[in-house]
């Protein structure tokens, strides 16, 4: 996506109600890829991103996600990628990054 953070997928995150009124995170899945999308829009609409490192530890007891979930939130993660590309690009804007 171009954005310099160092992960797109953890970490705690704050933004202001300028930028929660003008993204339309409402078209956004309910689901493990809402951030990413989140995201996408917020560096599609060339918002200022700052980032605040924190440590992530993987465990069974702390996962809420199965297998099957983890590969369709994969699979979300590249079509959003995808579709961030091709709107940064000019080839197609999905409704996603439509204001």
């Amino acid at each position: 996506m171009g954005a310099k953070l160092s992960e797109y997928h953890t970490g705690f995150r704050a933004y202001s109600r300028e930028l929660l009124a003008s993204i339309p995170w409402q078209n956004n899945s309910d689901d493990f890829v809402f951030d990413n999308q989140f995201l996408a829009q917020v560096i599609l609409a060339k918002y200022r991103l700052g980032e605040i490192s924190v440590p992530t530890r993987y465990f069974a007891e702390a996962s809420s996600i199965n297998f099957p979930r983890s590969v369709r939130y994969g699979l979300g993660v590249l079509g959003v990628s995808m579709l961030g590309l091709l709107a940064r690009t000019g080839l197609y804007r999905h409704r996603l990054f439509v204001r």
